[in-house]
């Protein structure tokens, strides 16, 4: 069984009443143009104050009768399935689309691990409209980020720009002033623990505390994506 979706219940109250609907009609709307022949009013009431959430199906027709997208009723999409509902997409769309069997790609997001290669990771990404962010995380590319990131920041990040902009599909110019600052914020950390007592230690554990919330420091430096 699936978790539930998020949900901004604030979120479908504002855009019912924009619409001037009552409960009434949005439940009527639901019922006769998507077969939610179990829908009433308390169920939209509910939903508008948190104390239930919808389903799935639920939610896109709800988002159907308030003639607005799914994203728009969602909270921050978090895994594979939750982006893809939240884009509108059919699942057997998006297996079509990055070449996989339906039955490949449902077990992708029963196991909420996505297995596909670069190839269909690109697609996927297209597919959905993946913000950078949530393309690393969803296709399992964190620790290859990392890595990169760690390289461009204790040694010349010129060198490594091409492959984190591929990476995070990206162009590297986007890049520059990010991996330029980040260099020397870690070259900076590095200069001024090597002064202090314990030298080499100390340099170590403050160098190794901000290596480990690298990929963290990337993110927070670019735009809003």
């Amino acid at each position: 069984m699936h978790p539930p979706l998020p949900f901004n219940a604030r979120a479908a109250r504002a855009l019912r009443e924009k619409l001037g609907m009552a409960p009434g009609h949005v439940a009527y709307g639901m019922r006769a143009s998507f077969g939610m022949t179990h829908i009433t009013p308390d169920h939209v009431t509910a939903w508008e104050r948190g104390t239930v959430l919808p389903d799935t199906n639920e939610l896109t027709a709800l988002a159907g009768a308030l003639w607005c997208h799914p994203s728009e009723l969602m909270g921050r999409p978090r895994t594979l399935r939750e982006h893809r509902i939240a884009r509108g997409v059919h699942a057997e769309d998006v297996a079509r689309g990055t070449g996989l069997t339906l039955e490949a790609y449902r077990y992708m997001e029963e196991a909420g691990q996505w297995t596909g290669d670069k190839r269909q990771s690109s697609k996927l990404g297209s597919l959905l409209n993946l913000p950078p962010r949530d393309f690393i995380a969803i296709t399992g590319l964190e620790d290859e980020l990392a890595r990169l990131l760690t390289e461009a920041v204790s040694t010349r990040w010129q060198a490594h720009i091409r492959a984190i902009a591929r990476l995070v599909s990206m162009e590297r110019r986007d890049l520059q002033d990010p991996l330029n600052a980040m260099h020397h914020e870690y070259q900076a950390i590095m200069a001024a623990t090597l002064s202090r007592a314990g030298g080499t230690t100390a340099s170590g554990e403050d160098g190794r505390r901000y290596i480990d919330d690298i990929v963290n420091h990337f993110w927070a430096r670019l735009p809003e994506n």
